[in-house]
């Protein structure tokens, strides 16, 4: 008996701990959102993902989507928002967010379109995943949130947006992060090749370019996911832990068709939508960005080797620095957070 009583005074007080310590996170992830519409039937729900470090999750109604998203930071700190990639979700910034909330910043990050709680407000609404569709997704977050600028800070489609955003909203961006440098597709140039190693690395675009490839996606979803991480991170290794904390994410019912649409979007086989067709235009024209930016490749890249940056720089008119990260694959900010938190923190310390 006094052995069991001294197991749960042990774990009382270690959970105390752990209370105290994430506290004010945790605080800031789950205060009401003081402006914009929260989605009511959401926020009845709340609950704490399994294995999830973010704590309590915030849902919100953004233009076609209801958002979830973790919240960390005080309320009136520099906003941040966090955009993750495919095959990813908001787990890859588990450490980063934290480290920028503990800088006084306002820390936002949402699961994209198609992942985690994320869903679509109406049935008819296209589950587009092209690259306009992420970008007015980030600019409809942040009205929701009334934040009217922040630093923008993503890889993969998370980069995407955030370059998307930073270069025809410049307005809205403080500055932005951007792993692998410029990431605004130019579809008119989508059937010219690129050097065979790196076409071999992306064979999941031609096989989500048939329905076959969208049958696999479908069925092994997670086999998939698990298969790129490897690929893409030759040097990282996550655990079965990591990987099942983020895998449920891709469960989302929208998520096979928005991943099969983005791909064949950007490839010329599949039309864009009517609702995005004007900024398609303007992204078509590959706008050059003008806001502060730090642009990072890792060196261990499985997807996109990394570059001295010379090749993008005509599409940074403004301030820009390029990093190259030792040993950090395509899931930068999880694989180094500590490189990705300090090009972040650059960029916010200097609307301090």
């Amino acid at each position: 008996m006094s052995e069991q009583l001294n197991y749960e005074r042990r774990r009382l007080l270690t959970t105390a701990a752990i209370t105290i310590a994430v506290g004010p996170f945790l605080m800031a992830g789950s205060a009401d959102v003081r402006s914009g519409k929260v989605n009511q039937a959401a926020s009845s729900t709340f609950r704490q993902e399994p294995n999830s470090s973010f704590g309590i999750l915030k849902q919100i109604d953004a233009g076609v989507l209801t958002i979830g998203y973790a919240e960390l930071g005080p309320s009136d700190g520099i906003p941040v928002l966090l955009l993750h990639g495919w095959p990813y979700d908001i787990h890859s910034f588990v450490d980063v967010a934290p480290m920028l909330a503990a800088r006084g910043c306002r820390v936002i990050v949402p699961y994209l379109r198609g992942h985690g709680s994320t869903r679509f407000l109406r049935s008819e609404t296209p589950r587009s995943g092209q690259q306009a569709s992420l970008g007015a997704d980030v600019i409809a977050l942040m009205d929701a949130l009334n934040i009217s600028r922040a630093v923008l800070a993503g890889y993969d489609w998370g980069g995407r947006a955030a370059c998307v955003v930073a270069a025809l909203w410049p307005e809205r961006c403080m500055g932005l992060v951007s792993v692998n440098s410029y990431l605004i597709q130019d579809i008119a140039k989508a059937t010219l090749p690129l050097p065979a190693p790196i076409e071999a690395g992306f064979w999941y675009q031609y096989y989500f370019l048939t329905e076959r490839g969208k049958a696999g996606l479908t069925a092994n979803r997670r086999d998939i996911a698990q298969l790129m991480w490897t690929r893409n991170s030759p040097n990282w290794r996550f655990t079965d832990a990591e990987f099942d904390r983020s895998a449920t994410a891709f469960d989302n019912p929208d998520y096979v068709d928005v991943v099969i649409h983005s791909y064949r979007h950007r490839l010329g086989f599949a039309d864009g939508y009517l609702m995005y067709q004007d900024m398609e235009k303007q992204l078509a024209l590959q706008p050059v960005i003008t806001v502060p930016t730090i642009t990072l490749d890792g060196d261990a890249d499985g997807v996109v080797p990394a570059t001295d940056g010379k090749a993008t720089a005509g599409k940074f008119s403004g301030w820009r620095q390029h990093r190259i990260i030792p040993e950090a694959g395509h899931n930068l900010p999880q694989e180094n957070p500590a490189a990705f938190n300090a090009a972040v923190w650059e960029l916010a310390s200097k609307q301090q």
